[in-house]
């Protein structure tokens, strides 16, 4: 989630990553906006906006909030802000985020090695885009940011290149997975609807997530 606004032949796209949890520090919390924002910016996509054109400049900040209560979350109201809780153990052995278009989440420590491209994939969902129907992609080329594991992809951007695709080791590498340009068409910013200048991409969400290796599924899953 976050905020857009229109400057000079510009367009901003803001937000604010928070991160909370057993496994978060500083340090993390830092290569994780800086893999959001070097990804999100590195394709410097253009955006046609009433038949003018505009450079995207994605704009993130990130900060480690270990004291952070649930009610500081739930009761919100900055449209920048996204909450993740960071830990070591995850139910379903995934990072994942809580829909299309939301401000919240609960990322697997494992999954945020530096090149994972995990945080970039995750704040796609964020600001609204969803995985590709088609995934098997071979033939053509580098692998959109929003193409999850499992997908069918040329060999040299398998986990092992020399195994048959769909086999162990034969499909998409996350650390391939790179912002393009198709990736920001589909956000259709030049549809959103702006005041003065500035409008929100997503919803707030502003779920408190537990440490899941402290919940009792049958309740929290329910």
């Amino acid at each position: 989630m976050g905020t857009v606004e229109t400057g000079s032949q510009q367009i901003f796209i803001n937000s604010h990553i928070i991160t909370y949890g057993n496994a978060a520090n500083e340090a993390l919390t830092e290569m994780i906006r800086d893999e959001i924002e070097t990804m999100w910016n590195e394709p410097q996509a253009r955006v046609v906006f009433n038949d003018y054109d505009f450079r995207i400049v994605f704009s993130i900040t990130a900060a480690f909030e270990p004291g952070i209560r649930d009610i500081d979350i739930y009761q919100n109201l900055d449209p920048r802000n996204n909450y993740f809780r960071i830990e070591e153990f995850a139910y379903g052995n995934i990072s994942f985020v809580d829909g299309l278009g939301c401000n919240s989440g609960y990322f697997k420590l494992e999954n945020l090695y530096k090149g994972s491209t995990t945080a970039a994939h995750e704040y796609g969902h964020t600001i609204g885009l969803n995985h590709p129907d088609e995934l098997d992609i071979r033939g053509k080329g580098v692998p959109g940011i929003m193409y999850p594991r499992g997908t069918l992809v040329d060999p040299q951007y398998q986990y092992e290149p020399d195994k048959p695709a769909g086999t162990k080791g034969g499909t998409l590498h996350p650390m391939y997975r790179r912002v393009l340009q198709e990736d920001i068409d589909k956000l259709k910013l030049n549809k959103l609807n702006f005041k003065n200048g500035k409008t929100i991409l997503g919803e707030f969400t502003n779920i408190w997530h537990p440490n899941h290796s402290e919940t009792d599924f049958s309740n929290y899953m329910a």
